[in-house]
């Protein structure tokens, strides 16, 4: 399964190609859907761009998209959003439209309120698994484990020389991962390196401008559905 991550936690400053917008991640994930992708991941904006879990912005944001495709769509629900997990856990019991399934970041203070909370309204949990980060063995002890929908094995060492190793010692950590299935991805330059160890080792993984502004050769990114294109070639799946 391919994911498309539509914006992560950019903004304009990382150039105009980022969705903000309702309707930019809207045209935005159509075309990424066209292109290959099975599932979305965005991160809802407040109007001066930053991420948010707000029930406006997110019930926008999910509109917007599940109006141009019928994939999946999930959302964020990291502490950068908002530092304060019982505001976080508010907002999300506070939501008019949900997601199919929103991230957790395991390490994060509030994470499994956070988790409970989703799973009371029946969104799927996303279990956000970082590199370099005490999140494996907080999920492993947590009773909520076998409940999330997947695991998301996070790895976060950007340098493309080491970043295949780094994934394979997050894999070996996270072991069965309560028998939940588990999407592998990198960021910044370790992006294409974890995305081809995703698919030899039969991975779900994700692709988008959350994680990498350019493609496999180097090259500037012009639009998710074109990351999306090159992710599919790379791992040998034609793109639609």
């Amino acid at each position: 399964m391919m994911q498309v991550c539509l914006n992560g936690a950019r903004g304009a400053g990382d150039g105009a190609l980022i969705p903000l917008s309702p309707g930019a991640m809207a045209e935005s994930a159509a075309a990424a859907v066209a292109a290959g992708a099975r599932d979305v991941h965005v991160h809802p904006k407040s109007p001066c761009g930053q991420d948010t879990l707000a029930p406006r912005a997110v019930a926008a944001a999910l509109e917007a998209v599940r109006s141009v495709t019928s994939v999946p769509v999930g959302v964020t629900t990291g502490a950068w959003a908002d530092p304060d997990p019982g505001e976080r856990v508010a907002h999300i019991r506070a939501w008019t439209v949900l997601p199919d399934h929103a991230s957790v970041n395991w390490h994060e203070p509030g994470a499994e309120a956070v988790a409970e909370a989703l799973l009371d309204r029946g969104v799927g949990v996303e279990a956000g698994i970082w590199s370099g980060t005490d999140g494996t063995e907080r999920f492993m002890a947590s009773a909520l484990g076998p409940r999330v929908l997947r695991v998301l094995a996070e790895v976060t060492d950007p340098d493309p020389g080491t970043a295949r190793d780094s994934a394979r010692a997050l894999l070996a950590v996270i072991g069965r991962a309560h028998g939940r299935p588990v999407l592998l991805h990198g960021e910044e330059g370790g992006t294409w390196p974890v995305l081809r160890l995703a698919g030899r080792l039969g991975l779900a993984t994700r692709i988008g401008l959350e994680d990498t502004l350019v493609l496999p050769d180097g090259e500037r990114a012009e639009s998710n559905a074109q990351l999306v294109s090159a992710a599919l070639t790379m791992l040998g799946t034609p793109s639609r």
